[in-house]
């Protein structure tokens, strides 16, 4: 596939459907918050929970990317 490896392939689709994806996810939460008329605080509410995931997943990844020069 126009000389690309599996392995640039997976982590294209990692790095950028993954993050694509998170934004979408945020997109959603600030729809359901606009459609349900919250209000600030029911907005911030509804972004710390069902954000909470998203950030954990970032973090994650944060938390990967610095300690992979002590691990490897």
């Amino acid at each position: 596939m126009m000389d690309f490896t599996e392995e640039q392939i997976a982590w294209f689709g990692l790095t950028f459907g993954v993050t694509a994806f998170m934004l979408y996810m945020v997109f959603i939460i600030f729809q359901l918050a606009r459609e349900s008329k919250a209000g600030k605080f029911g907005t911030f509410v509804l972004f710390l929970a069902l954000g909470f995931g998203l950030l954990g997943f970032a973090a994650k990844g944060l938390i990967k990317f610095f300690l992979a020069g002590v691990t490897e």
